[in-house]
């Protein structure tokens, strides 16, 4: 199954942002992003479709532990064609520990989702 991805605005500003300190951010979430077309249940259930994924950054020389956080929405089709899976957030470990419940929320309205 193949399930098609999509971001939104604040998940594209903060890919920006990053991209500017680690030269390697576009090819580790390209190679993300790949990944999730085929297997999309990966990372920490955070429960309604939500889910955290550590992603490893090259160029910062760190493993995931301390590499970068990326929210998705895991949405789940019964047909044959999978699914969706809608970039929220993205953040440095090092910049910030955890997001809240309510940013999450702030980040489902503004993808349409509730």
């Amino acid at each position: 199954m193949s399930y098609s991805l999509r971001t939104i605005p604040s998940f594209d500003r903060d890919a920006k942002r990053l991209a500017k300190r680690y030269r390697s951010l576009r090819d580790d979430l390209s190679r993300l992003a790949r990944e999730l077309q085929q297997d999309p249940l990966q990372g920490t259930d955070l429960g309604g479709g939500i889910r955290k994924i550590r992603l490893s950054i090259a160029s910062k020389q760190s493993g995931k532990r301390s590499g970068a956080r990326v929210i998705v929405h895991v949405e789940l089709l019964a047909q044959p064609d999978g699914g969706t899976v809608c970039f929220l957030a993205l953040y440095d470990k090092s910049d910030r520990s955890t997001i809240s419940d309510n940013a999450i929320r702030q980040l489902l309205i503004e993808a349409g989702i509730i």
